[in-house]
């Protein structure tokens, strides 16, 4: 692997990381909506890391899912609930940012975050396992 392709995956993890962080805060404020916002940025971020290892560049959210379920879900490197976390976390975004009336609770946000976090992990470990690069433990 390249050390350029290196360096932008780490700068992937390292925003992934940033916006799991952002997510705590803000439901630690009472902000709902932009916790489960930020918790699905970290998820795409941390997705987007693993593709672009891959070789893989998105344009889209769309393509990002539509790419992770393809590449590594259905293929079977990393479990399908990582994929279907994805997929509700980026509808939960889009309806929080979107629709007036969608509500969440600190509950929902809670355990978006959970999950979140748990996705974060898997893809480190994914690319320590199939491309040797290591991260810091946890955030």
């Amino acid at each position: 692997m390249e050390p350029k392709t290196k360096d932008l995956i780490v700068i992937q993890i390292e925003k992934s990381n940033e916006k799991l962080k952002a997510a705590r805060v803000l439901l630690k404020e009472g902000f709902v909506d932009d916790a489960i916002s930020r918790a699905y940025y970290s998820m795409f971020h941390a997705a987007s890391a693993v593709l672009f290892a891959e070789g893989i560049t998105v344009e889209s959210h769309s393509a990002l899912k539509t790419m992770f379920g393809l590449h590594f879900v259905k293929t079977g490197k990393i479990d399908k609930k990582y994929g279907r976390w994805l997929n509700k976390l980026k509808d939960e975004r889009e309806n929080g940012d979107y629709d007036i009336f969608t509500s969440f609770d600190c509950k929902d946000a809670g355990d978006d975050i959970k999950e979140a976090e748990k996705f974060l992990e898997e893809m480190k470990k994914y690319l320590f396992r199939q491309h040797g690069i290591q991260f810091p433990q946890k955030t």
